[in-house]
């Protein structure tokens, strides 16, 4: 029996006018709302009334009655949303072309780049006008970014070398990528940290005391995520054989050790080569120039710096390499390693694109 309620126009669809309802309640690209009202008519075809299915729906009476009388009306054509109303236009597409040319062609006389107001002052309209443009178009005068080519005439085979480790390392080995992350400060504010309160950030003073620097050598283990790591108050070619021994030491003995690492001299020196010269399980591959984005340990540098230096506190250097020692361990508990994905060849195809992009 159905429940009580006000007389409802009946609906019946066609068999055409079911599959295309049913049709939009399982697409995931849909809107929802649409989903939705195509719901309320399969439920009105059902023979459901509008108290029932706005309980079923969790929605008002009144929102079921205005669907079942614009399909009523229009059939499927009455689902879609309705032209809203609002005041006219008023910027045509001659000014909107305007906008968009001068700020992707020109720059003003007095500056690097465009702002709104320049650009409003430009063009005759309103900063919000020119705000609501660059918006649409996805344009960002006020950013930049760096970039750097790596001019290394072995650029290719070093690419080709590293992804596949990162992707296919050799069997009985351990990937390490390692580098040093120089001169980290141990810096105190001037002032107390101001903690956070809601709707207030964390603030701190542009004033702070230089206590020293430290050194972090680290090596990231590929496969695994986790982190050798040591502090050192130089990163000469000594520190740099220390911190290899201390990679041997903590590597399973009947294991091949390959690393990742950049061109620093300190990495090339006789010293070194004569190190390495006594122990052939050992193989070094190195990155090409300016190419840092391929060493995944300038990732993990990356986090440490955005979670514990960046904002930290430190009163000596001595607090400075424990907040570290405590990071290094934390981070080991639950290490996850950074998946590498993109293929050699993919890689570069993108700077294949990037290159055309320049001429």
């Amino acid at each position: 029996m159905n429940m009580a309620g006000r007389p409802t126009m009946k609906i019946e669809l066609s068999s055409d006018e079911r599959k295309e309802l049913e049709r939009w309640t399982r697409k995931s690209t849909i809107g929802q709302s649409i989903a939705q009202r195509a719901r309320i008519i399969l439920l009105c075809d059902d023979g459901l009334n509008n108290t029932q299915i706005a309980k079923q729906e969790g929605i008002g009476m009144h929102t079921v009655g205005r669907w079942r009388r614009r399909f009523a009306q229009h059939r499927l054509q009455g689902l879609a949303d309705a032209p809203r109303s609002g005041a006219p236009r008023t910027i045509t597409d001659e000014q909107v072309q305007e906008v968009i040319s001068k700020t992707l062609e020109s720059t003003p006389s007095n500056a690097t780049h465009w702002s709104t107001r320049k650009m409003a002052k430009q063009t005759g309209l309103s900063h919000d006008s020119i705000q609501r443009i660059w918006k649409a178009f996805g344009l960002q005068p006020h950013r930049s970014e760096s970039f750097q080519l790596s001019t290394d005439p072995f650029f290719v085979e070093k690419v080709r070398d590293v992804i596949g480790l990162y992707m296919s390392p050799p069997e009985n080995a351990v990937v390490f990528s390692v580098d040093e992350k120089s001169q980290i400060q141990a810096l105190e504010r001037s002032q107390p940290v101001l903690p956070m309160r809601p709707g207030a950030p964390e603030k701190q003073t542009h004033e702070y005391y230089r206590h020293g620097t430290t050194t972090l050598f680290a090596a990231l283990e590929v496969a695994t995520g986790k982190v050798l790591g040591k502090c050192y108050p130089r990163h000469t070619q000594n520190e740099f054989i220390e911190f290899l021994k201390n990679i041997e030491k903590n590597t399973p003995k009947d294991k091949h050790i390959h690393i990742i690492l950049d061109n620093y001299a300190t990495h090339k020196t006789q010293k070194v080569k004569r190190w390495l010269q006594r122990r052939p399980h050992w193989h070094l591959h190195f990155i090409p120039t300016h190419s840092s984005w391929l060493n995944q340990v300038e990732r993990f540098f990356g986090k440490i710096t955005m979670d514990m230096i960046r904002r930290g506190v430190f009163r000596s250097v001595a607090e400075l390499r424990k907040a570290i020692v405590n990071y290094l361990e934390e981070n080991n508990k639950e290490p996850k390693p950074f998946t590498w994905t993109a293929t050699a060849d993919q890689v570069f195809e993108k700077i294949r694109t990037f290159c055309k992009e320049l001429h």
